[in-house]
Parts: C-alpha cells; structure tokens; sequence
C-alpha cells in the first residue's frame, strides 16, 4: 500500500496533467452545438409539461426537442442512435454491395473499446458514437469493417480492400487513431432543463 501511495504521489502532476488533457464532457443540454455525420447542428429543448410525450426532429441546423421530461437526455440518445444506426446501415450496405457482399444485420451499441466489429455470421456493430466523427472517420471505420467481410484477417489484401472501400482512409485513419477518444465526450444532460415553454 505504501509503494502505492508513492506512486500516485510521486506521478501526481503527471497524472494531473493527463486528467486536464481529457476532453470537457458535452452534456445534451439547450443550445448546445453537434456536429451530425458533417453538419452542424444546434441542441433546442423546450419543457412542455402539457406534452404526453417528447417528439423529436432534426430541421435546417436544429435539433429540436419538445419534450415534457425536465431530463429528456434518454430520449435525445435514443434519437441519437436511431440516426446513427441509420447512416451507418445505408453507408454498409452500400460498400458491401461494391464488393458483392451481403449483410445480415447492422446494429449500434454503447461500446467503450471498440468503434465497431465484423463478426463471422457478417453481423456488424458499431458504436453510436460514430456519428459526432467527421464524415471521412465514420466512412473509414464502415470501410475497416465492410473490408472484413472478405478477409476476417488484418492481412494486406485486409488493408488494401479497406483503402479501396474508403473515402478518404489516410485522412479517416488518422483522425480516428488520434481523436476518436474525443467521441466518448458526448453524454446525457447534468442539470434539470430550464422550463422554456409554459
């Protein structure tokens, strides 16, 4: 214990250092700005107590929120992911079928290690979180997993098929090797939402 308790000690500016490095949560709270797969959209919540439920859209650059919940964060992830899985469905199936490869499900997940996988029953996951990723990231990552549907291997016919798939793969690979933790940022509301509807 003592030989901890040095440690930590003796690593404590570093370890500081590393804490103040991480990047600030995004909280889904009102007026709060996202990038969407490339557009820059703006959070607009409104309280409405008379509502039954919340009703959520994206319009122009807003997403708009009307919802009766003081913490609507459940729902707008929900919304989130619904999107999410959407564009990354359509961009799979579109990269599979330049390779004249068949899917058998898509889906989203809340996933802390992994920004998506290829199993071998050509299922691929991905992580919800995908979607605040430049366009060029979250094309790479499709290409990575499609290009696993022909070569379950990291193998350099692997790499060169994942070049072939991708927009822009050096671009895309290196803003996902050395950004991509910044996704994990994006949470639910920390504070009660103001009543901005009567």
């Amino acid at each position: 214990m003592k030989q901890a308790y040095d440690f930590a000690d003796q690593y404590q500016d570093w370890m500081q250092a590393r804490m103040d490095a991480l990047p600030q949560p995004v909280s889904f709270q009102h007026g709060v700005a996202l990038s969407l797969n490339g557009q820059e959209i703006t959070l607009n919540l409104k309280l409405d107590l008379t509502r039954k439920n919340t009703s959520i859209s994206l319009k122009n650059n807003e997403l708009i929120v009307l919802s009766n919940k003081h913490d609507p964060s459940v729902r707008i992830m929900r919304w989130l992911k619904t999107y999410a899985k959407d564009v990354l469905q359509k961009k799979s199936q579109e990269k599979a079928l330049s390779i004249s490869k068949n899917i058998e499900k898509v889906s989203v997940r809340d996933t802390k290690s992994r920004w998506g996988s290829c199993s071998s029953d050509k299922t691929l996951s991905y992580s919800w979180r995908l979607i605040f990723a430049p366009p060029e990231a979250l094309d790479y990552v499709v290409a990575h997993e499609v290009a696993h549907l022909k070569h379950l291997n990291h193998s350099k016919a692997f790499w060169n098929l994942c070049r072939e798939l991708s927009d822009d793969f050096i671009n895309g690979q290196f803003w996902m090797r050395n950004h991509g933790h910044e996704l994990m940022k994006y949470g639910a509301i920390k504070e009660p939402l103001k009543r901005l509807v009567e």
